[in-house]
């Protein structure tokens, strides 16, 4: 009898232990990253997840040009600031976003929606992004990229954010 119960006792460990572990974002191929930093008085926290470039054609093939995405992986990208601020001019009141971007050839939007939470993409391949929720959208020029950028990353910095990914940099002002 007591071999049962331990059997049972290590099966339901088992169980638990592969529930958790598929739980654990860490072990995504695009795992989760978190950016912030200050910008003026306020604090700006952009939260995605992080794919790899992995011998991939990215802007205009992976991500195709003129077509919304989701500015990372996995879940939507959030954008937070604790304070109101102007995005490239423009006024964005604080609050936490979902962040998608329109990449072009050599000029993007950012658009920052209200709707947060939910998915990255639909089952239908397309962003999932409620455009009834959009809140701002800014237009900035990209520009190649320093170094190759294997991950997908963005920096916080004293004049706003950048994204950067294979040979290309995306900054937004932030005042």
């Amino acid at each position: 009898m007591n071999h049962k119960i331990l059997l049972s006792f290590l099966l339901l460990f088992f169980v638990m232990a592969t529930s958790w572990a598929q739980n654990d974002k860490s072990t995504r191929p695009s795992p989760p990253a978190t950016a912030s930093g200050k910008v003026g008085d306020a604090t700006i926290t952009i939260n995605y997840s992080s794919p790899a470039v992995k011998g991939r054609k990215i802007w205009g093939d992976l991500v195709p040009f003129d077509q919304v995405w989701r500015a990372g992986a996995n879940e939507a990208t959030i954008f937070e600031t604790d304070k109101n601020i102007m995005v490239e001019g423009k006024q964005l009141p604080a609050g936490k976003y979902s962040l998608f971007a329109i990449p072009g050839a050599t000029e993007w939007q950012f658009i920052f929606n209200s709707e947060t939470g939910q998915w990255g993409v639909k089952r239908s391949g397309e962003a999932n992004r409620d455009p009834a929720k959009d809140v701002l959208t800014v237009k900035v020029k990209s520009s190649p990229s320093s170094t190759m950028n294997e991950r997908l990353a963005y920096a916080v910095t004293a004049t706003g954010f950048a994204l950067r990914w294979e040979n290309l940099e995306v900054p937004v002002r932030i005042k």
